[in-house]
């Protein structure tokens, strides 16, 4: 395991490994999931999706691999670019019934498919994908680099991947206005609508341990990325990481 960060995870008194809890977390909340997603980003993070999927749009893949999928959201919006096929993987079955069925309501089942898949040990050929995206995952990732190496080998020479997750604003006032939000109002609102008093705790919890901006574009060189860039989004609230391999 990576032990040069600290690990944070959802249940610090469980027995549990990292990888187990947080597919807990995500099987309780599935159901209020994609509520809150949007409630608590303010509807921003559509936006924040386009520009992600922007970014890999210029090599026009038509194999795209989304990892942490959740409930599809990110798949969904991935048919924007006209791939062949979006495939999902995620570790929590409770969000996979929720995307599955999502996909069976919007006719989506030939366009996208939903499975599970641990993003340490992706069951895919190497070089599989065109694209591979990735929405607020990779900080769940219990081994960081292995996830992101993973990701690597599955990914085609040539082929580009597309990661969105949280960061710190870094000017006044927004930073303030960011760490009120994130430590008081977002885990009250969570905890309220999900009945999970824990989910919305690690939330803020996790994103403070993620390794951001040059620190992670760092990892992503280490795990055999290239073009490396990160590129801030709504003043620093989150942040787009593009890489190519």
């Amino acid at each position: 395991m990576d032990n040069s960060r600290k690990m944070v995870v959802p249940l610090p008194e469980s027995d549990l490994n990292k990888k187990e809890q947080v597919a807990g977390m995500f099987d309780r909340i599935a159901g209020k999931y994609d509520f809150l997603n949007h409630l608590l980003s303010l509807g921003i993070d559509k936006g924040w999706r386009k520009k992600a999927i922007r970014s890999i749009e210029p090599i026009q893949p038509k194999q795209i691999l989304d990892v942490a999928t959740g409930t599809g959201d990110f798949a969904i919006a991935c048919l924007a670019i006209s791939p062949d096929k979006v495939t999902g993987v995620d570790i929590s079955e409770g969000m996979l019934a929720v995307g599955r069925t999502k996909m069976k309501e919007k006719q989506l089942e030939d366009k996208i498919s939903l499975m599970y898949g641990d993003s340490e040990q992706l069951p895919f050929e190497d070089n599989s994908f065109d694209a591979i995206t990735c929405a607020y995952g990779v900080r769940n990732f219990e081994n960081l680099e292995k996830g992101l190496s993973q990701m690597q080998r599955v990914l085609r020479s040539g082929g580009r991947l597309a990661i969105l997750e949280f960061s710190h604003p870094k000017k006044f006032p927004f930073r303030q206005l960011y760490k009120f939000y994130f430590r008081y109002i977002l885990p009250t609102i969570g905890k309220a609508v999900s009945k999970d008093a824990t989910a919305y705790t690690y939330l803020p919890q996790s994103v403070a341990a993620f390794p951001e901006g040059q620190d992670f574009l760092k990892i992503l060189t280490k795990c055999g990325f290239k073009q490396v860039k990160a590129r801030p989004l709504t003043f620093g609230i989150t942040t787009l990481y593009t890489a190519e391999k």
